[in-house]
């Protein structure tokens, strides 16, 4: 007998900030989409500079929201209505400029506004330079969101895009695939 797989069916939001990482979002939620889950991703403004939001409406079947100035009904705010359907939120890449935001409650876009009035839990992957990622401000912040019951999820160490290799490097999407899994099953 085939073991359901824990994603089937679940509500997952991947949000994809800008970095150059976010190539890598596109496989996330590949792998999250072949295994049932129902996708729903949000994309920041710069995110859209390196990936376009056509890759992740293919790859997740459903609609890719890239603003706050979206809504279609006033009435139902689509940041709340996403922030309460949620089971679990992603965040692939995270830069530091979004851990910042999260850290001190700042929710001026759509993903942090969705993060803001979700109670879902929150598995975060950073991925930035080595150098922005041991910044103390960074480091602190991580701690803050970590003490909040945030999950995180590397980085690792390796080539980063600047050519250099150090600490930063955007965790595999199998691995986050894997912290998804257990954060799930640890919230019931």
């Amino acid at each position: 007998m085939a073991r359901k797989d824990t994603l089937q069916a679940r509500k997952i939001v991947c949000g994809v900030t800008g970095g150059i990482a976010a190539y890598k979002a596109a496989g996330l939620v590949s792998a999250l989409t072949q295994r049932g889950a129902d996708v729903t991703v949000i994309m920041t403004e710069s995110a859209r500079r390196f990936v376009t939001p056509l890759t992740f409406r293919t790859l997740s079947r459903n609609p890719v929201i890239t603003s706050l100035w979206e809504e279609q009904d006033p009435a139902k705010p689509i940041h709340i209505s996403i922030a309460e359907a949620a089971e679990i939120i992603v965040i692939a890449p995270a830069t530091a400029n979004m851990i910042g935001k999260l850290a001190s409650g700042i929710a001026d876009d759509m993903l942090t506004c969705t993060v803001t009035a979700s109670t879902a839990p929150i598995v975060i992957a950073p991925a930035m330079n080595d150098a922005m990622y041991h910044n103390r401000f960074v480091q602190r912040n991580i701690k803050e969101l970590q003490k909040s019951g945030m999950v995180f999820v590397g980085p690792e160490k390796g080539r980063l895009a600047s050519g250099k290799v150090g600490m930063g490097r955007m965790s595999a999407p199998l691995d986050i695939l894997r912290a998804i899994k257990d954060t799930l099953k640890k919230s019931g």
